[in-house]
């Protein structure tokens, strides 16, 4: 478990309680679960326009780097019924998925995977304009967090 508390809208959390809820004893790596009920339960709510850009939220395309192999990869975080690992689209409720939500660029990512302990630096992070204008100004979504608390970078124009 992280340190620091992730910060995720009001939208992105009640969708995230609403899976785990419906997960059944018998779903598969209970222990994960647990961690990420433990993540949602301390998590900082956010409005939309309160997340930085470079945030790992729900619909994010993230590149990380493996730091002890060097090998990137990129992944969007996505809702479980629409992961597709050939496309390279990662569930929220996968242990990478759960590892990277909340990130931001520059950010290190130590978690515990079912292959072992892997630490991978976040490399970029882009977010669909559709993903943060879908969202009108005050209507909560996406999710963010620091390992390292950081002040919101300015808008380049």
């Amino acid at each position: 478990m992280r340190e620091n508390p992730i910060v995720v809208s009001e939208s992105d959390a009640d969708r995230l309680r609403a899976l785990l809820g419906a997960q059944d004893d018998s779903a598969h790596d209970q222990a994960h679960l647990h961690e990420l009920k433990a993540e949602l339960e301390r998590a900082i709510v956010r409005l939309a326009d309160e997340v930085p850009a470079d945030v790992i939220t729900m619909q994010a395309r993230v590149r990380v780097r493996d730091l002890a192999t060097g090998r990137e990869d990129e992944y969007t975080l996505v809702l479980p019924a629409e992961a597709d690992l050939a496309a390279r689209r990662i569930s929220v409720l996968a242990p990478l998925g759960t590892a990277l939500l909340g990130y931001r660029e520059g950010d290190e990512v130590e978690w515990r995977m079912p292959g072992g302990l892997r630490r991978l630096l976040v490399v970029k992070v882009t977010r669909e304009l559709s993903d943060r204008a879908a969202a009108a100004p005050g209507v909560p979504h996406g999710a963010g967090r620091s390992s390292t608390p950081r002040a919101p970078r300015p808008a380049v124009s």
